[in-house]
């Protein structure tokens, strides 16, 4: 959902970048987990500074406490999460689904989901530890099926050309 990115103020403030649609709702949902799941932190929020959230946790009341806590990253159950409208998902309901082709074959599993700024990419493992990134559009990623556990991948013309051309060193200049 987030992680605290720093302490702000000497009063205990820490701040947050939500990766929530709406920022600010990631103090809606009630107390989140750290990574391990045995901390809970309730946030309250008192502000916003330069595109992050500045907010109260429960329990933090000095400069000192809030700046342990930076690098805390904030989770939240799925179950308490609403359920997506159609053709949005969660990032943690794609990882792990098979990725396929258009004709069946077996490509990869979905790793990791990416936000570059330029839209999500999917991080898809191959069978041999390779990894590849192919951009989650519609014209790349048409079909998403959580139920089946796949996504089918189209993939766009000579992306695998020009990631086997890096890897074998063909991108490198010479010296």
């Amino acid at each position: 959902m987030g992680v605290i990115t720093g302490a702000h103020g000497i009063k205990g403030e820490v701040r947050v970048k939500s990766f929530a649609a709406a920022p600010e709702s990631i103090a809606a949902y009630g107390p989140l987990e750290d990574e391990r799941g045995g901390r809970h932190l309730a946030l309250t929020l008192t502000g916003t500074v330069r595109g992050v959230l500045i907010a109260r946790v429960d329990g933090v009341s000095d400069r000192n406490a809030a700046e342990r806590l930076k690098g805390t990253r904030l989770y939240l159950s799925r179950a308490a999460l609403p359920e997506p409208n159609q053709d949005e998902y969660y990032h943690a309901d794609l990882i792990g689904l098979a990725a396929v082709l258009r004709d069946g074959s077996a490509f990869g599993r979905v790793r990791a989901v990416h936000e570059y700024g330029a839209g999500d990419s999917l991080e898809i493992e191959r069978a041999d530890g390779r990894l590849i990134l192919v951009p989650f559009t519609e014209a790349a990623v048409p079909e998403v099926d959580i139920a089946a556990g796949r996504v089918v991948i189209d993939p766009p013309e000579g992306l695998f050309a020009q990631r086997e051309a890096l890897s074998r060193g063909a991108g490198k200049a010479k010296t």
